[in-house]
């Protein structure tokens, strides 16, 4: 199981990608109080959590409902995850989520920038959702889903941790180690997300026949 957790924080992590948000963070709160951004940074991160936690406990019912096998999902989400990686190693995801922070810059007095766009879809987004149902498949029973919480708690707060100093970092690391970061966690990525494609394609061939199960 530790290796499962070990996947699933690393996948979380790099796909929240907190270091990639530390800009956008700043972009979001001009002019505030380190304790006014470490306010805002936890809101977020709390309602983030709670979105994570219920797709995480209820994301593979709903996939039952519809009639989609959790091999089809791990194939899909393995691609979609996939392409996250692909536009963290060519700077594409953070022009995107440029897009979504100058939106909420221009609209910050009709809301809550905690939760919009930091908690969704920055940190909370389709990607995190992907990743912690497919978490939620390979920690099955009421062991594994205590298990499946505390990876998104822990991923959460790593995130916190770093927003909370985010000022700090941002001087310390710089654009340019941002970067090359964000580029080796997108490459990092890219292998988890082909090893969930081909877990995902295994899984649909032995549904349909094509590949026999392993004899016992």
């Amino acid at each position: 199981m530790f290796d499962v957790l070990l996947n699933g924080f690393t996948t979380l992590f790099v796909i929240l990608d907190p270091l990639g948000l530390i800009p956008l963070f700043l972009a979001l709160t001009p002019g505030a109080s380190s304790q006014a951004r470490s306010k805002i940074a936890l809101r977020a991160s709390i309602i983030a959590f709670a979105i994570l936690a219920l797709f995480g406990l209820t994301g593979l019912a709903l996939l039952e409902v519809l009639g989609i096998t959790l091999g089809a999902f791990r194939l899909a989400g393995g691609l979609f995850l996939f392409w996250i990686g692909f536009e963290l190693v060519f700077e594409k995801r953070s022009e995107r989520k440029q897009k979504s922070a100058s939106q909420a810059i221009d609209e910050q007095d009709s809301g809550d920038v905690a939760a919009f766009p930091l908690a969704i879809p920055l940190m909370a987004g389709p990607g995190a959702i992907s990743a912690v149902i497919l978490l939620s498949g390979n920690l099955p029973g009421v062991v594994g889903k205590a298990a499946l919480l505390a990876v998104v708690f822990a991923a959460m707060l790593v995130t916190f941790a770093f927003l909370a100093i985010a000022h700090r970092l941002d001087r310390f690391l710089g654009a340019t180690s941002r970067a090359v970061i964000s580029r080796l966690l997108g490459v990092l990525l890219a292998a988890l997300a082909v090893q969930f494609v081909a877990d995902g394609a295994a899984a649909l061939m032995q549904t349909t026949g094509t590949v026999a199960p392993p004899s016992a």
